[in-house]
């Protein structure tokens, strides 16, 4: 029998069978046609286990083993049972591979996820090679599901208890050095034998393990070990999830039920819960967040131009911010210069850059050698030696307009005349900005959020002279160097800060009102927001936010007044985590001790009591409201693009879908109501509903259907 999407031959009585076949996408996935025929392989294994030595599965795929089930295919169940009956369809096949009488062998190269993870824990070894771009995990807690296909059921019993529920629980992926630590792989090769050496794998028994491993197998294999270890798991996913997420509570309700269960019980148990996950609004909303970021994988406006190879980069101006930005080029091969007027400046950059860099160490993710050899790759210097050899140079100066103009004046006579310049502006007009150059086709906005190593997305920014092909030259770069990035058109806070000034600007009205500072942060945490709004002042800078609060009200005009609170605080100097006081007060760590008394002296008597769905409602109707205006103003072309920023560039909470999409979901002509009911209420200015809305709810739209 001929097969279209995986290959299947005999070789010296040892089955092949390959994914990836006849397959024109870099990545392989188990979608309703490749299952079908893996199914059918299965079965026509079974007839065949006389005649077999054993069955290898492998790849034909340099950078995929099998990336997992088709999310269209989870995207597209509509019932608990319709989800439930496609997880029993995969856990049916993978059982069939785990009872045949024969030796079965994953031989995983690339990427092995979630179902393709799963059907190697149905084999009876797994051995994979040694690549970087070789990892193992199942990730499906990050769509609010749990493994359906088996993986919570096998995965314990190959690596023990705790590290399989540190797998499932983050989603986290193991290299194959890691995995075969783990226990989950038998052995490691390089790519060009693992083929060869896998028939040995038939005959060998699997290996012993360790006093060590043993010691700890016998600690952990009895009922009330796992109690303690299932109560501590679910004490730790408290802490790191608030409460908000439901599948890693579900995944753990599963597996501790299942400890003393069969397959046949436990796999009924795991295919309910998985149909109850897939159908959520939860989960729903993270698999809307999962196309997005795929979406955003590629430029959308392509001409097809050859476009210019950033290789070497330029950070004009040190610090923190520039030490980051340095930090990222270093890491990803681009051997920068950093330049700045002052050795103190360019001490302050370098000291950033080797605290990401030792962090990574900490971590494990990078070897001290590397941190080394990358730390060094940054040079420092005054003048603009070396310049001309420069692909993309990012500035980085103080947020000074006649400053950056006299800068970009300068530096466009030093570079070679392909060289992208680029400005890190958080707040001032990229189109005046571009008036200073005498070429500004290759110039644009690129604004990354603080600090850069962790905050993953980037705002790339147009004015009316830029080209495309810098434009698209600067997006493929920021996937490159594995970041988020979105297109925005020029406009007062450009899209994240301008949506965000509500969020900080009305705590302030809040508080003026009498509102306690810890019930506006308590109540947006409830919210899922991962800082409340004064905290997040303080992180950004509270005169840096009444510097971006002005620039932005200049350019909106008064529905984008912000209190007085932080002037007052300014004046006092109260800049927050910088300087050690702000809303709150902090250790030389930038911990958080408590909240600043001389802060809240200068506020009203805490005396007006709100709900926290009060609240709530004033901090994020503004946002919303704002959000519908950058539509309308075309800052960006659709509502995903502004879930998208949101979610990556101030941590707004996914399991919500974006600040838009929770929009949708609560309906527009609600949203409508509140926004004039608080326009009537608390300030006209600042809640009378934009009439992108009142559009909408005439035309009984969504965001979503713009």
């Amino acid at each position: 029998m001929t097969y279209k999407k995986i290959s299947f031959e005999v070789k010296d009585k040892v089955a092949m069978v390959g994914f990836g076949y006849n397959c024109d996408k870099a990545m392989t996935v188990l979608d309703e046609e490749t299952l079908k025929e893996l199914q059918d392989i299965v079965e026509e294994l079974h007839g065949k286990t006389s005649e077999l030595d054993g069955v290898l599965f492998h790849s034909h795929k340099d950078r995929c083993f099998l990336a997992g089930a088709d999310i269209n295919l989870i995207s597209a169940m509509k019932t608990v049972s319709d989800g439930q009956a496609g997880a029993e369809a995969g856990q049916k096949i993978f059982n069939r591979i785990e009872d045949l009488k024969i030796p079965t062998i994953a031989c995983v190269h690339g990427v092995c996820l979630g179902g393709g993870m799963e059907l190697s824990l149905s084999c009876s070894k797994i051995i994979a090679t040694d690549a970087k771009g070789t990892m193992m995990g199942l990730p499906e807690v990050k769509l609010g599901l749990i493994p359906g296909f088996g993986g919570t059921f096998r995965l314990p019993k190959k690596v023990g208890l705790p590290t399989a529920l540190d797998m499932i629980l983050t989603g986290k992926t193991l290299n194959g050095k890691k995995a075969k630590r783990a226990g989950l792989v038998e052995e490691i090769y390089p790519v060009e034998r693992i083929l060869e050496y896998a028939p040995k794998h038939f005959k060998t028994k699997a290996k012993k393990k360790s006093f060590k491993d043993s010691l700890e197998e016998m600690a952990t294999d009895n009922v009330l070990t796992k109690k303690i270890i299932f109560q501590k798991a679910r004490e730790n996913v408290l802490k790191k999830t608030k409460g908000f997420y439901q599948a890693p509570l579900k995944i753990l309700d599963v597996m501790e039920a299942g400890m003393l269960k069969g397959r046949t019980s436990y796999l009924a148990a795991e295919s309910q819960a998985f149909g109850e996950l897939c159908v959520s609004d939860q989960s729903k909303n993270l698999q809307h967040i999962f196309f997005m970021v795929e979406g955003a994988k590629k430029y959308p406006h392509s001409t097809g131009a050859e476009l210019p190879k950033l290789e070497r980069g330029a950070c004009l101006g040190a610090g923190t911010m520039g030490g980051g930005i340095a930090w990222l080029m270093a890491n990803n091969g681009m051997k920068p210069i950093m330049k700045d007027l002052n050795p103190a400046g360019l001490e302050l950059g370098l000291k950033q850059s080797s605290s990401n860099f030792m962090g990574a160490v900490k971590r494990r993710k990078m070897s001290f050698e590397d941190f080394e050899k990358k730390q060094r790759s940054i040079s420092t210097q005054t003048d603009y030696r070396g310049f001309p050899r420069v692909d993309l140079l990012i500035e980085a100066v103080v947020e000074n307009m006649d400053i950056k103009k006299k800068v970009f004046a300068e530096v466009e006579k030093e570079v070679h005349p392909k060289t992208l310049l680029t400005t890190n502006t958080s707040s001032l007009s990229v189109q005046e900005m571009a008036q200073a150059l005498e070429d500004n086709s290759r110039f644009a906005g690129l604004h990354f959020f603080n600090p850069v190593h962790r905050m993953p997305l980037v705002e790339i920014i147009k004015h009316d002279g830029v080209s495309n092909e810098t434009i698209e030259a600067l997006y493929n770069w920021v996937l490159k160097v594995k970041k988020t990035p979105v297109v925005v058109n020029d406009g007062p806070g450009f899209l994240v800060n301008r949506i965000l000034m509500p969020y900080m600007n009305e705590a302030g009205f809040l508080i003026e009102e009498g509102v306690s500072m810890k019930d506006i942060d308590d109540a947006c945490l409830n919210f899922g927001m991962p800082m409340g709004p004064c905290r997040l002042l303080d992180e950004v800078g509270i005169d840096v936010g009444q510097k971006v609060a002005k620039i932005i009200h200049d350019g909106l005009g008064d529905r984008a007044k912000s209190s007085s609170l932080s002037g007052r605080l300014v004046e006092k100097d109260f800049l927050g985590k910088k300087n050690g006081k702000g809303f709150y007060l902090y250790d030389d760590k930038g911990k958080v001790t408590g909240a600043n008394p001389e802060a809240q002296a200068l506020f009203p008597k805490a005396s007006k009591k709100m709900t926290e769905v009060e609240i709530q409602k004033r901090i994020f109707l503004p946002m919303i409201n704002e959000a519908a205006t950058v539509l309308t103003d075309k800052i960006v072309e659709t509502a995903a693009d502004v879930d998208l920023g949101l979610i990556f560039g101030i941590g707004f909470p996914p399991f919500r879908g974006g600040l838009l999409k929770y929009a949708d979901s609560e309906g527009l002509e609600r949203i409508q109501e509140e926004l004039n009911k608080h326009a009537e209420t608390v300030d006209k200015d600042r809640y009378t509903p934009c009439q992108l809305i009142n559009d909408l709810v005439a035309q009984k739209k969504k965001f979503y259907e713009l």
